[in-house]
């Protein structure tokens, strides 16, 4: 979806940010490390893109109007959303020397990761400590446990109903598992839930073989019916963004991370279908070779901004 002209570009949204937090524009300027002239030329400009009046100037000085207050706090996620983008695209790039390497399933890379390693930075930077860049590899939880086990990764994160055999493991987050559909699908319009034994035998569009989700779901419905059989799924796709597009496009139902469809159900463009006697909540794993504790260091220290943020 395309943004419309009106919304401010992140550098106006910062600047709303620091007029808010410091209180005048003068404190603002000098925060930023630019004159207030200029400062007040960039926030007439902003204002002219918005279409409303941000600013109330007066003779002691400017405040956020009631306007530019809501601006100010819709532009607060904005920004810690690009805080997290900037961390991710700084560990993919890998460009300094000491890092980590971590391998994560998808749905820990793509939801849980950014704001990780946001908070470990802040973390370190607070304590004075070097910082630590973190190389994530995003792929699913049979291939994190694989490089883990390699020594191809310092760490991983996995989803899943067990850790993987030979490595340590510590929870560090639950997600819940939501069976989703279309808007105009058949479940979307029923009162009763979905039974296991329903589940079980509708073709679903599903992960490939060795993700997480997908061996989460199928150990869910083992545990409530130990002697039905599964159906064939009726596509099996790579990736969360590809299943999401399959069951939009009305392929069939899907299972999928609370955390990946969220924006979906908000949207109306998917549906979180009731499904009754079947525990579909899930434990985040971090995974490492050696000893009951993780490494000292940094691998020990992102653990632990894990399990504090989950």
């Amino acid at each position: 979806m395309m943004l419309s002209s009106h919304v401010p570009e992140l550098a106006g949204l910062q600047i709303l940010s620091a007029v808010a937090r410091t209180g005048s524009l003068r404190m603002a300027a000098a925060e930023l490390g630019v004159t207030q002239q200029a400062l007040s030329q960039r926030v007439r400009a902003m204002e002219s893109r918005v279409g409303i009046p941000l600013l109330a100037r007066g003779p002691r000085g400017s405040l956020l109007t009631p306007d530019g207050r809501l601006v100010e706090q819709w532009a607060s996620r904005v920004l810690d959303a690009a805080a997290e983008l900037d961390a991710g695209i700084a560990a993919l790039r890998m460009d300094r020397a000491g890092h980590i390497k971590v391998a994560a399933s998808l749905t820990v890379a793509g939801h849980l990761m950014p704001r990780w390693m946001v908070a470990l930075r802040d973390q370190q930077r607070l304590t004075g400590r070097a910082l630590t860049s973190v190389e994530l590899e995003a792929t699913n939880s049979v291939a994190v446990a694989e490089a883990v086990g390699r020594g191809d990764a310092d760490l991983g994160f996995v989803e899943g109903p067990r850790a993987p055999r030979g490595l340590r493991s510590r929870t560090v987050a639950r997600d819940e598992l939501l069976v989703v559909v279309t808007a105009g699908h058949p479940w979307a319009r029923r009162r009763a839930p979905v039974t296991p034994a329903e589940l079980a035998a509708t073709p679903l569009v599903t992960r490939e073989s060795g993700s997480g989700t997908r061996e989460a779901l199928a150990a869910a419905l083992t545990a409530a019916l130990p002697d039905a059989a599964q159906a064939e799924p009726v596509l099996e796709l790579t990736g969360t963004a590809s299943v999401k597009s399959a069951i939009t496009a009305g392929a069939g139902p899907g299972a999928l991370s609370s955390l990946a469809v969220a924006d979906d159900i908000t949207l109306g463009r998917l549906h979180a279908v009731t499904v009754t006697g079947l525990s579909l909540v899930r434990d985040l794993r971090a995974v490492w070779v050696g000893g009951s504790q993780p490494p000292q260091g940094a691998v020990r220290d992102l653990i632990a901004v894990a399990v504090r943020t989950q």
